[in-house]
């Protein structure tokens, strides 16, 4: 198993998304902590884990709260013996589909200042921890590509990111630490079940792309395990590109 005796804290691990990354680290054998603000579906999660056969644990937490955050890493370590692996997967109340010459200042810096504070304190509270042990895995999700409109604010935070991305791996890299980024280009799997725009969102995406087809959430969750994993140990300071194509590095 990729990540046998592992310790990954997920953020966001009820979501659609945080789910599918939290079932695959569990599935190649990491004890997956899942931490986000809803309480059902972190259970849900975990319960599917636990029946499969693999280790989850859950807690209640605002991952913008930096008390919370840094009492959580803390727990974690202390109980488990360390933390191997962060993944930071919430939402960033994002608003999509209006130009930003339309945009409220409120809807568009909402998804920068969600995405680079809760990163940045997610991000601090494990490397702190990861330092001592001399090794560890931080991940982002998202990626920045070519500009696409009507993105709003969140086109902006994962620009932002992957500066954070690479100043961490920088000032991390010599603990042994890698930092990395999974970009797709969307997720339509993850979009919600009767979301009115649901089937030209997912049109639009596979049709940006080189194979006709878009990162399903078992995708990310494969490709998240082997960037955690120690198959992938010289990577650092850079992104997975899982676009199926809709971005060339």
């Amino acid at each position: 198993m990729l990540l046998q005796n592992k310790n990954a804290v997920i953020y966001g691990g009820g979501g659609s998304i945080g789910g599918a990354v939290a079932r695959a680290f569990a599935g190649e054998g990491a004890r997956v902590h899942l931490a986000g603000r809803t309480t059902d579906s972190l259970d849900k999660v975990a319960d599917e884990i636990r029946a499969a056969g693999g280790l989850a644990e859950t807690a209640r937490l605002d991952a913008l709260d930096e008390t919370a955050v840094d009492e959580h890493a803390a727990a974690v370590a202390a109980s488990a013996g360390g933390i191997d692996i962060s993944f930071n997967l919430i939402s960033h109340g994002d608003v999509q589909g209006t130009p930003l010459a339309e945009m409220t200042i409120e809807d568009f810096e909402r998804p920068v200042m969600t995405a680079l504070r809760s990163t940045f304190l997610t991000s601090r509270a494990a490397a702190r921890h990861m330092i001592r042990q001399h090794s560890g895995v931080i991940l982002m999700f998202g990626g920045y590509g070519d500009p696409t409109p009507r993105l709003g604010g969140l086109q902006v935070a994962f620009g932002a990111l992957e500066s954070l991305r690479r100043s961490l791996a920088c000032e991390l890299g010599p603990f042994g630490i890698r930092v990395i980024t999974l970009q797709t280009g969307g997720v339509p799997e993850s979009l919600p079940e009767g979301f009115a725009g649901r089937q030209a969102i997912t049109g639009d995406i596979e049709g940006r792309t080189m194979l006709n087809r878009a990162a399903t959430l078992a995708d990310v969750g494969h490709v998240a395990a082997f960037a955690a994993s120690d198959h992938a140990r010289s990577m650092t300071a850079t992104a997975l590109n899982i676009t199926c194509g809709s971005v060339v590095n």
